[in-house]
């Protein structure tokens, strides 16, 4: 793989890396094509265990790429929903991944990032990490993402958030219930190796029923979210190549204001 890194100990726990680095793992169509392949490919090796979720170097995930972003400008409109349709599939897939997920969230989470942790079913973030939705601030709005954000964090917080597109810190994300606990410096391996020991003390067909039975208690499933992925994709194609959508991401890759701020 060549945007991944991927590692499995003796228990069954398997590890995978973002591996962008120099673009704080930021995603581009070959990240969500290799992760989506890796859960697939783990869900369904009876091998695996428990997957965790991380980011090599500083960041957990900065959300877009610039050059993949820079791609969608350009792109039809039916090109930017089959886009988004890979986006949800990867996002679906962990989701409901039949293996329990952890989120290592080491630094900082924008855009879909904070959409690949509200997808894991534990999260444990860094102190120093910080976390936005920012999609707004480019005439977009966090389409794909939404459903599993908003299961996290609610409708009340989604409002705000969505909305604002203000960053805020670990102890915040916390607070909303996007991430569930907080590890101090030096601390977040023990802290995600201490849930994984509790995980694993769990029989491995308990804990698929037990996510399963979650998702049936709150009423949402892998069927479901097909239906909610295919008006997402179409939503967040109709923006970038709406007026709108068109100007923000120019704005952003020009690095200049877009035309509804004053200047």
């Amino acid at each position: 793989m060549q945007t991944l890194t991927s590692s499995t100990d003796k228990r069954g726990v398997l590890t995978l890396g973002m591996n962008r680095p120099q673009v704080h793992n930021a995603f581009d169509a070959l990240m969500i094509d290799e992760l989506t392949a890796a859960l697939e490919s783990a869900d369904r090796d009876e091998a695996v265990r428990l997957v965790v979720i991380t980011g090599a170097g500083t960041c957990f995930s900065a959300g877009a790429d610039l050059n993949w972003m820079r791609s969608l400008v350009s792109a039809s409109r039916e090109e930017n929903e089959r886009d988004a349709l890979q986006l949800a599939r990867l996002m679906r897939s962990l989701n409901y991944l039949s293996k329990p997920t952890i989120a290592r969230v080491n630094g900082a989470a924008f855009g879909g990032g904070v959409g690949l942790i509200a997808a894991c079913d534990i999260s444990v973030a860094a102190d120093s990490a910080r976390f936005g939705l920012t999609e707004v601030r480019l005439g977009l709005v966090p389409a794909v993402i939404s459903p599993y954000v908003m299961r996290r964090i609610g409708e009340t917080n989604a409002r705000r958030y969505f909305l604002t597109a203000e960053r805020f810190d670990s102890r915040r994300a916390c607070e909303i219930g996007l991430v569930q606990q907080v590890a101090g410096s030096g601390q977040l391996d023990g802290a995600v190796e201490e849930i994984t020991e509790q995980v694993l003390s769990g029989g491995p067909v308990a804990l698929a029923h037990a996510k399963q039975l979650v998702f049936g208690i709150a009423g949402h499933g892998l069927d479901a979210q097909k239906s909610i992925d295919e008006k997402t994709a179409r939503l967040i194609a109709d923006l970038r190549v709406s007026t709108e959508g068109q100007e923000g991401l120019a704005a952003f890759l020009e690095k200049r204001k877009p035309g509804w701020i004053e200047a």
